[in-house]
């Protein structure tokens, strides 16, 4: 386990700050937001006349008057065209205006996540499953584009719509109409609201088992290789299938549920429907209406009953929508436990010397990593840092980083405290080779260029020869042009760490560190870089993280770590005769070293 652990937002919070989130994106494009307002009230003025000019037309054939039995019909026919043409002209203008809206949030917040992303501590990026942040991201972008879409053009024009209805139904006929219109709006939101706030459940399920499941199939897929060498396809389908089936079960719960809520809907509307109609054939029985009435009264039922049926889908969508971006919205919730003080400053460039002072750190508080680490690297000064599996050494490297801050004591960079710098300035100024070199699926050139995005090809070049690349990059037919694959894969582990030193001296910062930067090299090839090294080192200070003693014979300063503490210091010839632990080291791996040469 790594420090900390991922906060949970409550749904409830997420939900509201999700809309609230939206908001001033609408503010962005006021003008085209207005214009799209005008449309909507166009439309719906529009659609609110139609059953006017439908009960004319029908009054009119009906009385057969002679002055009416061509030219009034035609006149009314035409104008009935009209409005219903104009009713989906501003429809469909209010959505072409009001999808840049849409989209730019799309693109905004799709930003704000990325970067958000890049701001997150390592703790956050070591204890993250790629698989399901991607799906998450994914299903909250489409929910922020149905969002703004339905939540500004259907929820309140179509409760408008409703109001209007009742009010002309009222005014113009006996309340009877207006009270089954408001019993069943009544019945049919709150029936609804109730069974969809019972169906997220299951949706949200449903989105969990999705996202375990492209988990489960992108980590597989990334560790291809391991799967094939241990030859456990079969198990890895299993898991897959399992993560798959949990996926199945939560969406036939969902289907199931979804098909209670439209059923008991569509029951509302056919209630209040047929009621209002046997009301209405009642009245014109009487004399009391026209058939141009009856016809207008079915208009209007069907004309509130179809936007209310689907304010039911946009309900149900919306709530769907909120529980898809929950997630995406958490993410934005997380708050990174390393950031740059109020008032930190860049790091002011100097000779590059470092300074650990105290130094103690620990991940859990049951278990310290570091205490009372101290020691001081001169300006172009080569330190080298050995010892034993978990001693600490790579924590040494990732505190210089500030990819954690210390417990106590303080790092020191040219005299500035770590914490009182930016972390940007920081690591502008520190040049890295890991010892797991992960390559961007791109060309190699490209990847080299990643040390310094505006360096020319002639600097790239340059680089490749320095860490002895050349003779590979000429083997390959397309050069430097070569795609090296996803995590570049297409390359072998020695390949992968020449390109990382490429791109370390690419960058040719004031302070240089190599974390086991020869494990996976051969010997001629490790001999040939390391010369290479020691002529890039002479102008940098060097902070060199090894295992392999042979490596760092040359360093004006060996550290011993052991379980925490450095234990002896001094050079190589000091610490082979001080007859310690870095002397029994040197000759286990010399021993070792001599055996694989016989064999």
């Amino acid at each position: 386990m790594r420090r900390g652990s991922q906060t949970q937002v409550p749904f409830s919070e997420v939900n509201w700050r999700a809309l609230s989130s939206l908001l001033p994106y609408l503010t962005e494009f006021r003008g085209r937001v207005a214009l799209a307002m005008l449309c909507l009230v166009a439309a719906k003025i529009a659609s609110v006349g139609l059953p006017f000019l439908l009960k004319a037309i029908v009054d009119t054939l009906d009385q057969g008057q002679e002055m009416a039995l061509v030219t009034m019909p035609l006149g009314l026919l035409l104008a009935y065209g009209s409005v219903r043409f104009a009713n989906v002209l501003f429809g469909e203008l209010r959505d072409t205006l009001f999808g840049r809206v849409t989209e730019r949030a799309m693109r905004r917040v799709g930003l704000k996540v990325f970067r958000h992303l890049h701001s997150l501590d390592l703790d956050f990026h070591l204890n993250r499953q790629t698989g399901g942040l991607s799906r998450d991201i994914e299903r909250g972008n489409a929910g922020i584009s149905f969002l703004m879409r339905f939540m500004v053009f259907n929820i309140g024009p179509t409760l408008l719509e409703v109001g209007m209805v009742l009010v002309l139904l009222g005014w113009n006929y006996h309340l009877g109409f207006a009270a089954i219109v408001a019993v069943a709006v009544v019945l049919y939101i709150g029936f609804s609201v109730l069974a969809t706030e019972w169906r997220t459940g299951y949706l949200r399920q449903m989105n969990q088992a999705e996202s375990a499941a492209s988990t489960r199939a992108i980590d597989s897929l990334l560790n291809f290789e391991t799967v094939k060498y241990f030859t456990n396809e079969e198990d890895e389908a299993a898991r897959y299938d399992s993560g798959l089936a949990q996926w199945e079960q939560a969406r036939r719960r969902n289907r199931l549920s979804l098909f209670a809520l439209n059923g008991g809907q569509s029951l509302i509307i056919a209630v209040a429907m047929t009621a209002a109609l046997v009301l209405a054939a009642s009245d014109v029985q009487r004399g009391e209406m026209t058939i141009g009435d009856f016809v207008l009264i079915n208009a209007f039922m069907i004309q509130v009953f179809l936007p209310l049926n689907f304010l039911g889908f946009v309900y149900r969508e919306m709530k769907g929508s909120m529980a898809n971006i929950e997630k995406m919205f958490a993410i934005l919730e997380q708050r990174p436990k390393v950031v740059d003080a109020p008032d930190a400053k860049p790091l002011v460039a100097g000779p590059g010397a470092i300074e650990f002072d105290q130094v103690s750190f620990r991940y859990e508080s049951s278990r310290p990593i570091l205490a009372g680490i101290q020691f001081r690297v001169a300006p172009k000064q080569k330190v080298a840092i050995v010892g034993g599996s978990g001693a600490g050494k790579s924590t040494l490297f990732k505190l210089l980083l500030r990819f954690y801050d210390v417990d106590g004591g303080a790092i020191r960079i040219d005299g500035q405290d770590l914490r009182d710098i930016t972390q940007a300035s920081l690591r502008r100024a520190i040049g890295v080779v890991p010892q797991d070199t992960v390559l961007f699926n791109t060309s190699l050139r490209e990847n080299i260029r990643y040390g310094r995005l505006d360096a020319d090809d002639d600097a790239v070049e340059e680089a490749v020869r320095l860490a002895h690349l050349s003779g590979f990059v000429a083997s390959l037919p397309q050069g430097l042009e070569t795609q090296v694959g996803e995590r570049g894969l297409k390359l072998s582990g020695g390949e992968k760490q020449r390109v990382a030193i490429a791109r370390a001296i690419l960058k040719r910062p004031p302070i240089m560190v190599f974390d086991e930067a020869t494990s996976s090299l051969d010997s001629q090839s490790e001999r040939s870089i390391l010369q290479a090294l020691r002529e890039i080192s002479r102008e940098q200070t060097t902070l060199v993280i090894a295992h392999r003693l042979s490596t760092v014979v040359d360093a004006d300063t060996i550290l011993v770590l052991h379980e925490g503490r450095i234990v002896e210091q001094g050079t190589h010839e000091q610490l082979l005769a001080a007859g310690g632990q870095y002397a029994a080291l040197w000759q286990l791996q010399q021993r070792a070293r001599s055996e694989s040469v016989q064999v």
